[in-house]
């Protein structure tokens, strides 16, 4: 568990801006699970990334119920167009309204709501909600995880056991020294879902590839380190947040003696 930060905002705002995303976020999974498995309009937007109606109207409900309580702090989703002025805000919300959309559309049950207070550059509140499962992950600096109000611990040890290790095969397979066939566990589609995972040891390790962003990622990173995890790239440098590029390459969360293992594993041997 992270030491509270003697800069972090007052508690008292940070314990009324819990209370305000962990009402905003369950009411928010409430619209999009009304919203699954109907007819909904969908496009595609930019190369490949499907969106439908549900991602944005659980977008407005979000930015709503965040932005109008705290009109002075910044917002940054993946369903909203990007305002700079994020950038010269102390407190911003990083936001996916719906993470695991591809999942979401096919009826699947693996998506999540995921929104996090980022205080500067770091995540200092977190909220997880995936309603099909009924899991709510929530975290706040130096307070520790919990899921569905019970506190959480990432698996202790080092030991790399390749079924509760999930994220891009070709990835995982560089830390198979023995060699042979692995079996990775089972795909989660949900990136955010599969990091948080992570936090209350259903899973050793996840690798997020390249290409994630702020939104996939900010809220799992607090509630994975909060629970004596860590969550990094692969050099094992702390993942930066609300900047301008939004962005990331490839990252991997673990608990805290297996992470180290992992970071120490690709700095020997680095990708190409």
């Amino acid at each position: 568990m992270a030491d509270a930060d003697a800069h972090s905002p007052d508690r008292t705002i940070l314990t009324r801006d819990a209370t305000l995303l962990k009402d905003s976020v369950r009411g928010a999974g409430a619209l999009a699970q009304s919203m699954f498995r109907t007819e909904l309009k969908k496009w595609i937007k930019g190369a490949s990334s499907p969106v439908s109606e549900a991602d944005i109207a659980v977008n407005d409900l979000l930015e709503a119920r965040l932005r109008a309580a705290t009109p002075d702090y910044g917002w940054l989703s993946e369903e909203s167009v990007d305002d700079s002025a994020r950038l010269s805000r102390r407190l911003t919300w990083v936001v996916d309204p719906i993470d695991g959309t591809r999942n979401y559309l096919n009826g699947h049950d693996e998506w999540c709501v995921s929104v996090a207070l980022v205080e500067d550059a770091s995540p200092v509140l977190a909220a997880v909600f995936a309603p099909t499962s009924d899991e709510f992950f929530f975290a706040a600096r130096g307070q520790g995880t919990t899921l569905n109000g019970r506190p959480v611990r990432a698996a202790g040890g080092s030991a790399l056991d390749f079924s509760r290790m999930a994220g891009p095969k070709p990835m995982v397979e560089r830390l198979n020294t023995a060699g042979g066939e692995i079996r990775l566990h089972p795909r989660i589609g949900s990136l955010a879902l599969r990091l948080c995972r992570v936090a209350h040891g259903a899973l050793d390790a996840a690798f997020a590839g390249g290409n994630s962003h702020d939104w996939d990622l900010a809220a799992a990173d607090l509630i994975v380190q909060e629970a004596d995890g860590r969550m990094s790239d692969l050099s094992g440098d702390p993942i930066l947040y609300n900047r301008r590029e939004v962005t990331h390459g490839v990252l991997v969360a673990a608990g805290r003696d297996r992470h180290a293992s992992i970071v120490a594993h690709f700095r020997s041997r680095p990708l190409p």
